[in-house]
């Protein structure tokens, strides 16, 4: 996603006049530092900085993903992938397996899988071995070389994977899925001026009406980008929650 993250920077920058400089980001607090102005982040990060008194972060937009199992909403799905030719049909079938996944921050790599196992009431150590991979990249691959036997991997980043690294569709099959869940946003530090935060929004809802900012979307499968209010980031909050209630923090 790095390319398209690096034009909808500088097409921000373009539009408003303004120097934009994309960084891979190493924690939620750059925003609350000052280090950040604008991010792409996870929904499980937003939830958490939502969390603090004031929020040091402000919704801008969030996408809406390209085919049928979006239905034009702003979710993703994360899908439980093996090696091909693995016995396992579905989630249930990896008792005792080993598992990836990407980082402790992630919700479609991570809360998710723990909501799932507090949700089917395994939270005494249901798989075997788990592994930090340190990116769904990683984790994919991990799968498909047969280091671990299954990971949950973002769809949004899977359909990415898949085509720039085709091969990689012999060597993984997806077994089950988790979610919809609300996509991961795209966020404004609160430091910055609302008239500017409501100008960078308003070059990201408008990026699907230009035919060159419309192609670069279409390269993370991204049809546009859409208003979207705390409230829709609910469900991570629930899925969040009832892993706290069962003090339920690790997969290891």
């Amino acid at each position: 996603m790095l390319p398209v993250y690096a034009f909808i920077a500088g097409h921000i920058g373009r539009r408003l006049g303004l120097r934009t400089e994309l960084a891979v980001g190493t924690s939620s607090d750059q925003f609350a530092a000052g280090e950040v102005d604008v991010g792409f982040i996870c929904g499980l990060p937003y939830v958490q900085l939502a969390r603090l008194n004031p929020p040091p972060v402000a919704l801008l937009a969030a996408p809406v993903l390209t085919g049928e199992r979006y239905a034009g909403r702003t979710v993703s799905i994360s899908d439980v992938v093996v090696r091909r030719g693995d016995a396992a049909r579905g989630f249930g079938d990896l008792r005792g397996r080993s598992w990836a996944y990407n980082d402790l921050d992630s919700h479609s790599g991570y809360n998710l899988t723990r909501y799932e196992l507090v949700r089917r009431g395994e939270i005494g150590g249901f798989f075997r071995r788990v592994v930090a991979a340190g990116s769904h990249q990683q984790a994919l691959r991990m799968v498909a070389r047969g280091v671990v036997d299954a990971s949950a991997m973002d769809s949004q980043v899977l359909s990415v994977e898949l085509r720039d690294h085709p091969g990689l569709a012999d060597d993984i099959e997806i077994v089950d899925t988790f979610g919809p869940s609300t996509i991961p946003p795209l966020v404004a530090a609160a430091h910055l001026p609302e008239a500017l935060i409501t100008d960078v929004r308003a070059v990201v809802l408008s990026m699907h009406e230009d035919e060159r900012a419309r192609d670069a979307l279409m390269g993370g499968f991204i049809d546009r980008y859409v208003p979207v209010d705390d409230e829709q980031y609910d469900d991570i909050r629930r899925m969040l929650g009832a892993a706290e209630a069962r003090e339920f923090f690790t997969l290891a």
